[in-house]
């Protein structure tokens, strides 16, 4: 295609969006409300993921040292099968005189009348790299000699693990649902448009012009607007971000809450947004004018 001709195409894609100025600022507007309820979607999916992650590392399971294991280095040895074990992130050694010191220090000392440490066990404390194996690791740990038993909460790590998985389940739903609901809108906005130089189309397909020269500039009018509509969704939601959590940080000062920053996410996003917006612009355009080339 010569230069002419590729210019030629261009500025009737951009011409067309200045023509119909409503009708752009309709899809622009469309395609912005769409990629910022998608994004805030998303957005809210990757902190609450954040947010159980968190409560993962949190949550760790005890193995306690058998009774006849009672040296200190002894027991302490049996650390490097605990690490050996899959799924194991971290290990922690509590010794018999570290954990009556810890009970001592929750509890009233005259409950410690008459109680050593000999009372006590050895024991590790043990973080997981994935909460959802945890009952595998129990059992791995448990079949340790020198390991007594293992104390897990399979019941709070099996709703962490259910959570986490309607969270994803129902964002990628929402985030389908809403990119179909927007190549939807998209084509029928063109389309009203379009329909305003239906007998131009015509014209051009009776004198020779091929499919492909006649769609071309409604594909990069859709583009333009999809780009347009991208970018913008995506300042309008940085803004959106940080007006909500900075109520929510004021809100929830002091607790165990941490909320994903926008700048660390921002590349992503905007990427993201681009890329939808030209992706709902360019099949937005080629679904539009679709049934004008049936001449």
């Amino acid at each position: 295609m010569s230069l002419s001709r590729s210019g030629y195409l261009i500025r009737e894609g951009f011409r067309s969006i200045t023509t119909h100025g409503f009708m752009s600022f309709a899809s622009v507007t469309i395609i912005m409300a769409c990629l910022i309820i998608m994004g805030s979607v998303s957005l809210l999916s990757v902190n609450i993921d954040v947010l159980i992650k968190d409560l993962e590392n949190q949550n760790e399971m005890v193995a306690f040292v058998e009774d006849s294991v009672t040296d200190v280095e002894e027991a302490r040895a049996l650390s490097l099968y605990i690490e050996d074990t899959p799924n194991v992130a971290n290990v922690e050694f509590v010794s018999r005189t570290d954990a009556m010191d810890a009970f001592m220090s929750k509890y009233d000392d005259s409950l410690m009348e008459g109680i050593d440490e000999t009372v006590f066990r050895h024991r590790f404390v043990v973080t997981l790299l994935d909460i959802s194996a945890m009952a595998d690791t129990k059992l791995a740990l448990e079949n340790i000699t020198g390991i007594a038993k293992v104390n897990a909460h399979l019941e709070y790590a099996k709703t962490f693990v259910t959570i986490r998985n309607v969270v994803t389940v129902v964002s990628l739903a929402l985030i389908c649902m809403l990119v179909f609901v927007s190549i939807f809108i998209m084509s029928n906005t063109i389309k009203l448009a379009t329909f305003g130089r239906r007998e131009e189309i015509a014209i051009m397909k009776m004198v020779g012009a091929n499919n492909s020269f006649i769609r071309m500039p409604f594909i990069i009018e859709g583009l333009v607007l999809g780009i347009m509509g991208g970018g913008l969704a995506f300042f309008a939601e940085w803004g959106i971000y940080e007006l909500l959590t900075g109520k929510l940080m004021a809100s929830f000062t002091g607790s165990f809450i941490s909320i994903v920053p926008f700048r660390s996410v921002a590349l992503v996003v905007l990427i993201l947004y681009l890329g939808t917006g030209v992706v709902v612009g360019a099949v937005g355009g080629t679904n539009a004018i679709r049934n004008y080339l049936k001449v």
